[in-house]
């Protein structure tokens, strides 16, 4: 004869309420590995990124799933064009820098190479975003493209079925047409402020200090030489209001045609107020506005007289900027 005890209930209960924990703990796992993502190689993480991916937000949010923004440690080009050096508005480091400011969940870094470029779009959205990274949606902007031979949206769409993910495309930022190129052919033409303006941010360098020529000390002005890495893009040569991490100053991008420096190129900053050895510091500057083309001067002291001019210019465009 079975003689049930209410000590077996409650240790029945008990059980049953400790696995429905373990399945909900579970269950709120297997969430936290599903996301929704956008790809991109996002070159200066421009407002029109930022655009697409705060919409990529809002969709984790309503679909209860993490977000995620994937990119490239190489811009494409360069891997399918062995010839190709990009002129970037960011290197690696700042463009991870700031999508992680963007406030999404994750940030994926994709090793891009030749194997990787050769994939087709079917592939690319099951190896890699379905089975690697547990992307359940993914937001495309507008008019993006991804995968050896691109696609159309419908195609996008019945490949993204096919795997198990949901292709949505974003709509268009109006009233801004912000591009990355768009953004380069700015800052080439030295418009800086019209750059910063798609940017959402001052364009910036950074660049270790090393020796120069000294000429600038034996006038007053002692500038700091910047070294740029090579894939980064140098505005157009001119004098240039900036913001340093060590104070405001006034920077030169030119052959310095005074000086007679040849074809070389020089990236000076003069920092106002500020007395000190920068040799081998890393120098971050931040252009807000540009003062002036750069041009030859009659002789050493027409060009001190004439940064002299730069120097309180620079102090106004700077103030008015703050």
């Amino acid at each position: 004869m079975f003689i049930y005890k209410s000590s077996d209930a409650c240790e029945c209960k008990g059980t049953t309420f400790f696995n429905m924990l373990q399945m909900l703990f579970k269950f709120f796992l297997y969430l936290r590995s599903m996301f929704v993502a956008t790809i991109g190689f996002f070159d200066g993480v421009h407002c029109g990124h930022r655009f697409l991916i705060d919409r990529m937000k809002e969709v984790a949010e309503e679909e209860n799933l993490r977000s995620m923004v994937v990119t490239m440690n190489r811009h494409p080009k360069s891997i399918v064009d062995a010839e190709y050096v990009p002129s970037l508005l960011t290197t690696t480091e700042e463009r991870l820098t700031l999508l992680r400011n963007t406030g999404v969940d994750r940030v994926e870094v994709l090793d891009f190479d030749r194997e990787m470029a050769a994939m087709d779009a079917r592939s690319f959205m099951k190896d890699i975003l379905h089975d690697r990274f547990g992307v359940r949606v993914l937001l495309m902007g507008y008019d993006h493209r991804f995968g050896h031979g691109g696609g159309t949206h419908e195609d996008y769409i019945l490949w993204g079925a096919e795997c198990g993910i949901r292709v949505v495309f974003a709509e268009r930022l109006e009233g801004v047409y912000a591009s990355s190129s768009e953004v380069r052919r700015m800052l080439s033409e030295g418009d800086v402020a019209g750059a910063a303006g798609l940017l959402g941010y001052h364009y910036m360098l950074s660049g270790i200090v090393e020796r120069g020529h000294q000429i600038g000390r034996t006038i007053g002005f002692p500038t700091a030489n910047l070294h740029i890495s090579q894939e980064k893009l140098i505005p157009a040569c001119g004098v240039y209001a900036v913001e340093t991490n060590m104070g405001d100053g006034i920077m030169n991008i030119g052959h310095r045609p005074t000086l007679m420096n040849g074809k070389d190129l020089s990236i000076e900053v003069h920092i106002l107020n500020y007395s000190g050895n920068l040799y081998g510091m890393e120098l971050r500057t931040c252009f807000v506005d540009r003062i002036r083309e750069e041009r030859p001067f009659p002789d050493i002291e027409a060009l001190r007289e004439q940064i002299q001019r730069d120097a309180r210019e620079a102090l106004c465009r700077l103030y008015a900027a703050k």
